[in-house]
């Protein structure tokens, strides 16, 4: 049985059925096949983050169809030629609920949110950028906690994600894909 990253070749491959056999302590994604470590425990700061944008959507959502989730939860992304993707988004939203099942999301998420971290910047904003453009997830938010700053990733008619201006404190985003939802930004970053 493995239990530790120490038994696993972080240069091999590795299946969805492989990642359902391991009792790892340590929390990790699989994209491609490929093993991604995640960040130790985050900061008191990312966790108070992820907690204000969690309420501002459960709290809207209570009435809705769409639900709302923090990590981890896996979401398994399977589109052609990426099969074996298994990632923990910091929250993600789902509104159809015949994707959800005892393993998590099988399938793209309506919404994902991911707060950047040290460590985890370059992951977030390449593999995973790319990895939800593919899969069509409709909406993307990049968290930026070094300048409290919000940028909106939405799919356009060609699947290609099309980038917000960054939007700070003094701002209100509204979500494309959740009609009449509004988060102040300056909310998040309290």
């Amino acid at each position: 049985m493995i239990t530790s990253l120490d038994q696993l070749d972080l240069n091999k491959k590795y299946t969805y059925a492989d990642y359902l056999t391991w009792r790892l302590k340590e929390r990790v994604e699989l994209i491609k096949g490929k093993i991604f470590k995640m960040s130790p425990a985050p900061s008191i700061r990312h966790q108070q983050i992820v907690g204000n944008l969690f309420f501002a959507f459960k709290l809207f959502l209570k009435k809705n169809p769409c639900q709302v989730f923090v990590a981890p939860i896996d979401v398994r992304l399977m589109k052609t030629g990426q099969k074996d993707t298994i990632v923990q988004p910091d929250i993600c939203v789902i509104c159809d609920s015949k994707k959800l099942d005892k393993q998590g999301c099988n399938g793209p998420p309506d919404l994902i949110i991911e707060i950047l971290s040290p460590g985890n910047s370059r992951k977030e904003r390449k593999e995973k950028f790319e990895l939800y453009e593919e899969n069509g997830v409709q909406e993307y938010w990049l968290v930026e906690t070094s300048e409290d700053s919000i940028i909106i990733y939405t799919l356009n008619e060609e699947g290609k994600y099309i980038g917000s201006k960054p939007y700070v404190p003094d701002e209100i985003i509204h979500s494309t894909i959740i009609p009449g939802l509004q988060v102040p930004v300056k909310e998040v970053f309290e």
